[in-house]
């Protein structure tokens, strides 16, 4: 592996590893789940190990307990060829674990927090050597990770690299409504992909799709993606701020959504580091999405 201290970046991704522990039955509630599989997990995660699986050059930052979950997910993203440098070990909070139902359309979830909010100061010679830094809300909801993440967002985009956000926001996972946050963002000019479920629990109500459109069009971004599932993704960009749609891709059987739209979003940053058109990207970013949906478990296992 080359020395992780002189080789480009493509993809910083900075944010949290954690256990998924995924009910082995399709359930709509975690409360019909009698039997899980724990899996490596972590949007942040999740998109840097998929880039890696398709050839780019990625880089992980994170923090896990010093315990037995920590082992088994760090050893589960070398097995993939991801290094471990940059994960710390803390040895005061247990390594995160997420409950999920497994399910044909938005999982039920429980976040259990802890080692990922640990995220200490980010090197600022990795940000020098990163062209894309990437983060999501979930990482950004708990001190001290989120001051950290938030000053690397701003080192960065003072040197001219470009932002990605998942804003993948749950109420139940701040401590706060998050718009103080999403707004110091959104002051970096940033790729942001929100889903249709991500826009009504940040917004606190039920809203159409015109109507979420409406709210991300207000927002100062790169590029803006509203994802809606098998409905496709709606997007534009700031060279062409009019709506444009992409459907879903046909698929025979989704036996899996859990990770569909971490999928989407590293198809989406493997191809804008080519410096493909945005509907490109967008294109990519579907056919990704649509091999997870087909497939339990990571894309790359």
């Amino acid at each position: 592996m080359p020395n992780l201290s002189e080789m480009k970046i493509d993809i910083l991704a900075i944010g949290e590893l954690l256990a998924d522990v995924i009910s082995e039955q399709y359930v709509s509630s975690l409360a019909d789940a009698t039997t899980f599989r724990l899996y490596q997990g972590g949007s942040p995660a999740n998109v840097c190990a998929n880039l890696k699986w398709m050839g780019d050059r990625a880089v992980m930052i994170s923090c896990v307990g010093n315990d037995s979950i920590g082992d088994f997910i760090v050893e589960s993203i070398k097995k993939i060829g991801l290094s471990d440098t940059y994960i710390s070990r803390s040895t005061t909070h247990p390594t995160t674990i997420v409950l999920v139902g497994r399910s044909q359309g938005t999982p039920d979830f429980i976040a259990y927090r802890m080692a990922d909010t640990q995220i200490g100061p980010i090197n600022h010679s990795l940000i020098e050597q990163s062209s894309i830094l990437h983060s999501c809300a979930f990482a950004l909801s708990r001190n001290p990770a989120q001051q950290n993440i938030l000053d690397a967002f701003d080192q960065a985009a003072s040197m001219g690299k470009k932002i990605s956000i998942d804003w993948n926001f749950a109420p139940s996972i701040w401590q706060d409504d998050g718009k103080l946050i999403f707004t110091r963002i959104c002051r970096n000019r940033p790729l942001l992909k929100m889903s249709m479920d991500d826009v009504q629990r940040f917004l606190g109500k039920q809203v159409s799709e015109d109507e979420a459109k409406n709210y991300l069009s207000t927002l100062s971004t790169t590029v803006t993606c509203l994802t809606c599932g098998k409905e496709g993704v709606w997007f534009f960009d700031e060279n062409d701020t009019s709506w444009k749609h992409m459907p879903a891709v046909s698929v025979a059987e989704v036996r899996d959504t859990t990770g569909a739209g971490d999928a989407f979003w590293s198809g989406f940053l493997h191809a804008y580091i080519k410096d493909l058109s945005t509907a490109d990207c967008i294109q990519e970013g579907l056919a990704i999405a649509s091999r997870k949906i087909q497939k339990i478990g990571p894309l790359y296992a």
